[in-house]
């Protein structure tokens, strides 16, 4: 008897809560496409909130994905440094969108079927100096480059810290409060590792930074909170892992390519080893 796998369980960011789950994400969300097209949608428009099996982040979802507006809006958050390969992963991503939402015969029809227009926003609140805007196209990734790609996907990054003072701030409350409230965190985790999310909560409920919502939902804030930034630290391990890796295998390398160049000289096996490190056998194979 096949044993059955276990399902998979996500958590929510806060950004994908705020923005997409909450009994508030409908207002938030609204305000923020406004601001990014200028627009006055009301609060009662029409709006359809996609969300797929997560496969643009392993552990939760970070993303917020609606149909809107005859438009697909996806929106992503990066804490750490920005992923150029984004428009890559969204590719995938809005696929699987297009695939849920279209009847999957009307690819087979005679006449063309009209789909909604996709757009792609990043939204970086890290920590490394990022610039205020950025446009990352896939085309940028292709090995050869024509002057008309014959696919292309465009991502647009916002940096939303404080400090880059983006006008989208000052046009959307939510998404300032919410960057507020990533400020706050990462300022009280720097001084207090075991308790800084519950002083950033409540030092945003003191300054009436996403207030509302705080005190409705502080714990699962938290808990939020907590497997957001365990992810974050799993991806920096990995990394660090994967410098040591490729460190440890140039220095492999170069020992190899030392030992031919000695061998080629006839140097004695005994002298190529004591200044490599490599083993006779290792030697005499090259």
């Amino acid at each position: 008897m096949t044993k059955a796998k276990p399902k998979r369980t996500y958590k929510d960011s806060v950004f994908a809560d705020l923005f997409g789950a909450d009994k508030s994400a409908k207002s938030n969300f609204i305000s923020l496409y406004n601001a990014l097209h200028g627009t006055q949608l009301p609060l009662d428009c029409e709006l359809r909130h996609i969300r797929l099996e997560q496969i643009l982040y392993m552990n939760f979802y970070n993303d917020v994905s609606f149909l809107v507006d005859n438009k697909i809006i996806v929106l992503a958050e990066h804490q750490s440094t920005v992923n150029l390969n984004m428009p890559f992963r969204f590719l995938e991503y809005v696929v699987r969108l297009y695939e849920q939402i279209q009847n999957p015969r009307d690819k087979y029809l005679r006449r063309l079927v009209k789909i909604p227009s996709p757009e792609f926003y990043v939204f970086y609140n890290g920590e490394e100096d990022f610039p205020e805007y950025k446009t990352l196209k896939l085309s940028d990734a292709f090995m050869t480059a024509g002057s008309q790609p014959n696919l292309e996907l465009i991502v647009e990054v916002v940096n939303i810290n404080q400090d880059k003072a983006h006008t989208i701030l000052a046009q959307c409350k939510p998404l300032a409060q919410y960057s507020l409230f990533v400020e706050t965190v990462r300022k009280h985790l720097k001084l207090d590792r075991e308790k800084g999310f519950e002083k950033a909560v409540q030092e945003c409920i003191n300054n009436d930074i996403l207030k509302e919502y705080l005190e409705r939902k502080s714990r699962e804030v938290m808990n939020m909170l907590l497997s957001e930034y365990d992810y974050a630290t799993d991806i920096a391990v990995q990394r660090e892992e994967e410098r040591e890796i490729a460190l440890e295998e140039g220095a492999r390398q170069n020992k190899l390519e030392t030992a031919a160049v000695m061998k080629s000289m006839n140097y004695p096996l005994d002298d190529i080893h004591k200044i490599t490190g490599l083993s006779e056998a290792e030697i005499e194979k090259l």
